[in-house]
């Protein structure tokens, strides 16, 4: 498989104080790849710093590109997406509106292939065709997380990061959360996946990563991580199934 993302020994910090220092990770394409952790060890920083949200030092490719100071258009341009831990939706806006809004990107192409690109999202999240028309603030936890996901994707992205998608969602629609997320993972995306819930995100990922005060202090294969005792007792076993 060809090497979607590369980060080699990036470092961030807030006001002199370090977040995360000398991190390095990859993510090939069609995998999933999940960072776990307690909060507060970076991972929100993390994936902000590879979508050019926040400076940092170190080096990130993407398609084997460099990004070096390239700004946020320009790496959404390129193919990235990030669904963030707020979800950020227009609340007054429709729901279709708002997935109209994610292929800004390719308003070159015209309407139709917004429309197109609705039909994918409405295959994948049949709840949101039900309410196409209903503004995105009435929407419940679950329906929002899923109109951010399908918002991503209407950016027809390479690389989709996912930010803590099961926070605050009830059990059953965490589960119907991580499905789509394997589901996705069949359309050729790769997915970069933050994740307090270790538990759900070890059993959809590839590969996994832990990530503590700012380190990655384990990662490889997620299997062996599931399995591995510090792990069990730090996090798996604190954990809901999902």
């Amino acid at each position: 498989m060809s090497r979607v993302l590369e980060v080699v020994d990036l470092s961030v910090g807030y006001g002199g104080i370090p977040a995360i220092t000398g991190l390095s990770l990859t993510v090939e394409a069609g995998s999933i790849v999940t960072v776990i952790g307690p909060n507060g060890a970076g991972k929100s920083t993390l994936l902000n710093a590879i979508m050019g949200v926040l400076p940092s030092h170190g080096t990130i490719r993407f398609d084997g590109a460099t990004l070096g100071a390239r700004g946020i258009e320009a790496r959404v341009q390129a193919g990235m997406s990030l669904v963030p831990e707020k979800r950020e939706l227009f609340a007054t806006m429709s729901v279709e509106d708002n997935l109209r809004l994610g292929a800004f990107r390719f308003r070159h192409e015209g309407r139709v292939a917004a429309t197109n690109g609705l039909d994918g999202v409405f295959a994948l999240f049949p709840r949101l065709k039900e309410r196409r028309r209903q503004a995105a603030g009435t929407l419940s936890g679950g329906e929002r997380q899923m109109l951010a996901m399908g918002r991503a994707q209407m950016a027809r992205p390479r690389l989709l990061m996912l930010d803590e998608p099961s926070l605050g969602l009830a059990p059953l629609i965490v589960r119907d959360i991580f499905r789509t997320i394997t589901e996705l993972r069949r359309t050729g995306v790769a997915i970069l996946l933050v994740e307090q819930n270790a538990r759900a995100a070890l059993q959809v990922a590839d590969q996994g990563y832990v990530l503590e005060t700012g380190r990655v202090t384990l990662q490889g294969d997620s299997a062996t991580l599931a399995a591995d005792g510090r792990i069990v007792d730090m996090y798996l076993g604190q954990t809901a199934a999902a």
